[in-house]
């Protein structure tokens, strides 16, 4: 059995190189030119979503007019089969296309190494990315990062932590503030529901950030109150709550004095473009999108009336 290649062997690939026809260097299986897709398995806790329904159906097309040109990278799994280390959407697209094989590079990689190389890949070819994509993959990269941040001091035998460089690193390499990476990684500690939020733009970021700080126990609390009163918490509800958690005195009564005594700050609802684009047609208008999600909004209002008169109805 070959060694497995480490992080160390291929930290800066341009993601062109991987993708190459030839055999890239290094200690990895030989190219292979094609697979079933049946035998590819989405790499493990993927952070990454699919392409949306559009965007994805503009692949399919593609593909299925002129094939997968991009060979998919994978790496052999013990247990047999082959992970998908970058692109998920172009199998998911071959799928929807008909074919049953797609051509892919085949290379032995570590966990970490993996993680590194699939992160990357993502980080740099989609466009926009939720949230939660990103606070994940930041995580992820990281933890692959730190395991593989020891090295042996050759004057003291000493094993030498690099957290910090890992950390810097990875602010470098993403393009990210230093704070703002540690913020994003907060968000993967939220519940489902609150990540959710963020995610739909009904929960802001900062505030979310503060309530990561909150038991999970305390969190889910949080989360019903919100729901029940249909409201979400300021920047500085959300620091009075994790104060609170920090000193061990947060329960229900004191969630819901926070949120329903202290006055809620008026918000400004701004919709990035770039993050509602891909639910449009493209060429979709900035004017056009709001007159639709005017329109989706009103229709929300009568449907969540009707709900209540119904509701009220059977009481």
């Amino acid at each position: 059995m070959k060694d497995r290649a480490t992080a160390n062997d291929v930290p800066f690939t341009p993601l062109d190189k991987l993708f190459e026809p030839t055999v890239p260097k290094g200690p990895e299986l030989p190219m292979i030119d094609t697979l079933p897709v049946s035998e590819l398995h989405p790499f493990e806790a993927h952070p990454f979503h699919l392409y949306t329904d559009e965007k994805m159906q503009e692949l399919t097309d593609s593909i299925r007019e002129h094939g997968v040109l991009m060979p998919v990278l994978v790496r052999p799994l013990d247990a047999g089969g082959y992970e998908i280390v970058s692109g998920h959407n172009r199998v998911e697209a071959a799928k929807r296309a008909g074919l049953d094989k797609v051509p892919v590079t085949v290379r032995e990689l570590d966990d970490d190494t993996a993680t590194i190389l699939m992160v990357d890949s993502n980080l740099r070819q989609r466009e926009t990315l939720l949230p939660s994509e990103k606070a994940w993959a930041y995580r992820m990269k990281l933890e692959a990062m730190k395991h593989q941040g020891f090295r042996s001091d050759l004057t003291s035998g000493q094993f030498v932590p690099k957290l910090k460089t890992a950390r810097e690193r990875l602010a470098d390499e993403s393009g990210e503030n230093y704070k703002q990476i540690s913020r994003y990684i907060r968000l993967t500690e939220l519940i489902p529901p609150f990540l959710d939020m963020v995610d739909g733009g009904r929960l802001a970021f900062n505030p979310a950030v503060e309530l990561s700080y909150l038991s999970l126990e305390n969190q889910t609390i949080l989360f019903s109150i919100m729901e029940r009163d249909e409201l979400s918490p300021s920047l500085a509800q959300a620091q009075n709550l994790h104060k609170l958690s920090s000193l061990g005195k947060l329960d229900e009564s004191a969630i819901e004095a926070i949120l329903l005594t202290e006055p809620v700050l008026k918000k400004k609802v701004t919709l990035k473009v770039e993050r509602i684009a891909p639910y449009f047609p493209r060429g979709t208008n900035p004017e056009e999108m709001e007159a639709v999600i005017l329109r989706l909004l009103a229709s929300w209002q009568r449907s969540r009336e009707q709900k209540r008169a119904h509701e009220s109805g059977e009481r």
